[in-house]
């Protein structure tokens, strides 16, 4: 069973509702180890200073900020301590806006908000209210002496909660180089044809259909090395140059889909037979 990592209160208007916190995401990492290729000794590091080489104990550091070069502003914890963000185990909804005015560019991380026990009931009453109000909640709260602003949601049974990036945070396009002008708008045929390749892509969205390829390649390679098989090396694939005929790579795209896939039209007539 998961563990709360957090408990505090849901807060809008006058209404205080006992809440838990826990990850909804746990991410699956294969963490490496730093070894002396010879013998396979486990490495170390140290800090040490730039300027003698001598190791520093943790003690004797410090944080610096550089303004100019190899200059520094110099912050004791003591300070940064002082002005860490007040921890009032609360989280104070501000707003309830549209789901869809929210770029998903700012989510940053999920997690699942259960009720303490006893308030299951007012816990209810918002998820309910906030399902038929379609609404999202818009909040703010201090988690490990940080400050977060957050999206608050229904689920079918639970509420989560996903922080988010401040706006500053986010780099404007307007930073951005080589992003399409009105010289690079695409005809008609074009822009027939990507729609259809769109179209004959389309499915409902189920996150088990994808997997993380990549490591389970690599978990696979690290039970095998274990047991003491030969791991031969993989061919790389050839890189593909750029697309010189849009046109052409549009109908061929098409052309191979619907040979690979059969239309809706007939998957239609099939279920229904």
């Amino acid at each position: 069973m998961p563990r709360p990592m957090w408990s505090g209160t849901i807060s809008f208007g006058l209404v205080n509702i006992p809440i838990k916190l826990f990850n909804a995401v746990k991410k699956k990492t294969l963490p490496f180890h730093q070894l002396r290729k010879s013998d396979g000794c486990r490495i170390k590091l140290k800090r040490v200073c730039s300027s003698d080489g001598i190791e520093v104990p943790k003690e004797e550091i410090i944080k610096g900020f550089e303004i100019s070069p190899e200059q520094y502003v110099t912050i004791s914890p003591e300070e940064i301590e002082n002005i860490y963000p007040k921890s009032t185990r609360r989280i104070e909804i501000a707003d309830f806006v549209d789901l869809e005015e929210i770029d998903p560019i700012y989510f940053e991380h999920s997690y699942y908000l259960t009720p303490d026990k006893g308030m299951e009931k007012a816990y209810s009453l918002l998820l309910i209210a906030m399902k038929q109000s379609q609404k999202t909640a818009i909040a703010s709260f201090v988690l490990r002496n940080k400050q977060y602003i957050a999206a608050i949601r229904p689920t079918d049974k639970a509420i989560t909660l996903s922080t988010m990036f401040f706006s500053d945070e986010i780099i404007p396009l307007k930073d951005l180089e080589d992003l399409p002008t009105a010289d690079h708008q695409p005809n008609e045929r074009e822009l027939s044809i990507a729609l259809q390749l769109i179209e004959s892509l389309s499915s409902n969205f189920t996150p088990e259909k994808y997997h993380n390829e990549y490591r389970e390649k690599l978990l696979s390679m690290i039970e095998n090395k274990a047991e003491g098989q030969v791991i031969t090396q993989q061919p790389i694939a050839e890189q593909s140059g750029k697309v010189v005929d849009l046109m052409a790579a549009l109908e061929a795209s098409l052309s191979a889909l619907k040979k690979k896939t059969p239309t809706k039209s007939r998957r239609k007539k099939a279920n229904a037979q």
